[in-house]
């Protein structure tokens, strides 16, 4: 998933990615919620008001992987399994399934009697077996933005995408019977479920498809797909507003509270008209700003009800263009300025000096306050507590296997909520080194480095404000120079989000993108970034994968990709492919080429949602900040007492359920 960060915990995904856009930063997970107070609407049932920052470009979710369209089609369409609020993987459309021992035959039997309807509300027809296999299909011949997902994981699906076979009926997906239907692996993944919740494995009418033509999916119509989820899509009007109301015939309506969801456009312009839409009624969850000019007043009238989220498992990153070649926006005046920049950043202790330098909690301070800064902070791409390792944290890992790269790595944690990379000592020795290599090649001092700005989010320019100060006071301004160059937020989006490869990433540093999980294992972090087949090489680096780039070998990607490679081929000892993994991390981050700063959620805000109702997940389109099913509002508002009281049980349930779960698991091979 890949994520714009202008609106803190906006989730866009975008080309088989799941970038975060920086605009996302603003509101966090369940932050963007709003809602009527609980009032009843029309149909009898609550009625939820929502926040959304972007327009869908598509509603076929078998083809997009961004957030924009997720939001919407995420509350539309079931998949095989979905997420319990304890994070465990449970029956949706597959009542059961079964696992072969060998851990490549996933055979899944399915639910009688789910309609697809209409987004006017009319019966279509039942949901069978071969809706699975349809979906599949037109992912692939679509090129779906997912299609990594799953295009090395079902076989002959690399050789129907590729061309090798024109034959579909080749690929390891297959109706048994009009409510069986089963997949077959290339090499056993142990989670391959966390897969199902992905809309590229979600189902499609084959007749409706063919019905609908080159229009199906199209635009924001939501007449142009079916439903088969807890909610139907009644109107997108862009940049406007948009309405969802409940599936009248959905097979688990008890777990639907909500009848009705309203989310109206926001551009993030005004950050302080959230509280006063909480205020006023209009929202039940609202993300509230410590730097902002109202805050004394939200405080005093909040002082019991301002409570902070988890942090969640999307990460924001700053990023080294290694190979640019776009000059459009730019304050270099010279060829040589641009030069001595490329190789300076191609110079792996000059980045090190950066990332020693930058004080990321001045930085974060600046939308969650001195007080939440630590709270947010993240040190690794991969979040540290991700996956557990023969019983420790995949982060315990990573730092021991940092610590063989240098001195600079003895004794640092990578643990979430602190910045432990902050260190302006470091940095100057680093500087130091740097100084010295680049000198003797010729390079011209200081070091321009481009960082682009949206014009129009304040928060953001006072984090890249924040980013100037600490780097150039550290280092110096005789030594490195961070020019902000403000530009409009289409444009920013342009030439990072939306940039459709590394020719057009038009900028030296990038805190403009987050990355979120696909599912639930280390590979969906750390497989994006390979120098040769990852989906966010260009996005991250500026260069694009698997074209033998030589600024990708100059940076070392040979070592790196070598190490994801290994990882890759562990299929049956998890430990030993999660040490892979952490190894993989562990070069990522002396590298750094990408720098995290902060994870989602974590922020300050006040709600009327019930705590901890949603479902949870740190991945897939199931069980995120923008799904409603099982989710419930109050009238009053959530004390921070009672908060944190219900986190706290939240915790003690979630273990005990989560080792059930893994217990229930093993009922599944056969």
């Amino acid at each position: 998933i890949e994520y714009n960060i202008f609106y803190n915990e906006v989730i866009y995904m975008n080309k088989g990615k799941v970038l975060l856009a920086t605009s996302a930063l603003l509101l966090s997970a369940g932050v963007l919620a709003a809602c009527s107070g609980g009032k009843s609407s029309s149909s009898g049932g609550q009625t939820f008001s929502y926040v959304y920052t972007q327009d869908p470009d598509t509603l076929d979710y078998s083809i997009s992987n961004k957030k924009s369209t997720s939001e919407f089609t995420g509350n539309a369409i079931d998949g095989l399994l979905e997420v319990d609020k304890y994070g465990n993987l449970i029956p949706s459309l597959a009542k059961d399934w079964t696992v072969s021992k060998d851990g490549l035959t996933y055979t899944y039997k399915l639910r009688k009697g789910v309609k697809w309807m209409t987004s006017e509300g009319e019966e279509y027809g039942e949901v069978k077996a071969k809706d699975f296999v349809t979906g599949l299909k037109h992912a692939a011949d679509k090129k779906s933005q997912a299609i990594y997902l799953v295009q090395k994981s079902v076989k002959g699906l690399d050789d129907y995408v590729s061309g090798k076979t024109s034959d579909f009926s080749t690929v390891g997906v297959k109706a048994i019977d009009d409510y069986t239907v089963q997949y077959t692996l290339s090499q056993p993944e142990s989670f391959w479920n966390s897969k199902t919740t992905m809309g590229i494995l979600m189902p499609v009418n084959e007749e409706f498809l063919k019905s609908k033509g080159d229009d199906y999916g199209q635009g924001t119509s939501p007449s142009s797909i079916l439903y088969c989820g807890p909610y139907l899509i009644k109107s997108i009007t862009s940049k406007s507003s948009a309405i969802l109301e409940k599936n009248p015939t959905y097979w688990d309506a008890e777990n639907v509270k909500i009848s009705k969801v309203k989310l109206t456009y926001y551009d993030g312009q005004d950050s302080e008209s959230l509280i006063r839409g909480f205020d006023n009624g209009d929202y039940t969850v609202a993300r509230v700003f410590p730097n902002g000019s109202n805050y004394k007043s939200v405080e005093k009238k909040h002082k019991d009800d301002i409570v902070y989220t988890d942090q969640g498992s999307s990460t924001y990153n700053l990023s080294f263009n290694i190979d640019r070649q776009a000059y459009e926006i730019t304050k270099k005046t010279t060829d040589a300025q641009k030069a001595s920049t490329k190789k300076a950043i191609l110079n792996k202790d000059f980045r090190q000096a950066i990332m020693f330098a930058f004080n990321r909690k001045a930085y974060v301070a600046q939308t969650n306050g001195e007080a939440g800064a630590n709270k947010v902070i993240r040190n690794t791409f991969t979040p540290p507590n991700f996956v557990q390792i023969n019983g420790q944290q995949f982060g315990d890992a990573v730092e021991k296997d940092l610590e063989a790269y240098g001195d600079e790595w003895k004794g640092v944690s990578v643990a979430d909520g602190k910045d432990t990379l902050y260190n302006p000592t470091k940095a100057k020795e680093e500087f130091a080194k740097a100084k010295a290599d680049l000198q003797a090649q010729g390079v011209e001092f200081p070091i321009h480095l481009d960082l682009p700005t949206s014009s129009t989010y304040t928060e953001g320019i006072k984090q890249a404000q924040s980013f100037k100060q600490s780097v150039e006071s550290t280092l110096g301004a005789e030594n490195i120079v961070i020019d902000l160059n403000m530009i409009s937020e289409d444009d920013l989006q342009r030439v990072t989000y939306f940039a459709e490869n590394a020719s057009q990433q038009d900028w030296d540093l990038n805190n403009n993108l987050g990355w979120g999980p696909d599912y639930t294992d280390p590979s969906s972090y750390i497989d994006i970034t390979s120098g040769k087949s990852g989906e966010n090489a260009n996005s991250y680096f500026g260069f694009d994968a698997g074209t033998d780039n030589a600024a990708a070998k100059a940076a070392g990607f040979d070592e790196y990709d070598q190490l994801i490679e290994d990882a890759q081929k562990e299929n049956t000892d998890v430990n030993k492919r999660y040490e892979k993994y952490a190894a993989a991390q562990a070069w990522l981050t002396d590298s750094a080429l990408l720098i995290p700063i902060h994870s989602d959620g974590a922020s300050p805000v006040v709600r009327k949602t019930v705590p901890y109702s949603a479902a949870f997940a740190w991945t897939g389109h199931k069980g995120q900040s923008f799904n409603y099913k099982y989710l419930e509002v109050q009238d009053k508002v959530v004390s921070a007492k009672d908060y944190d009281k219900a986190r706290d049980q939240w915790k003690k349930e979630k273990e005990k359920s989560n080792k059930k779960a893994q217990e229930e698991l093993e009922k599944h091979v056969k």
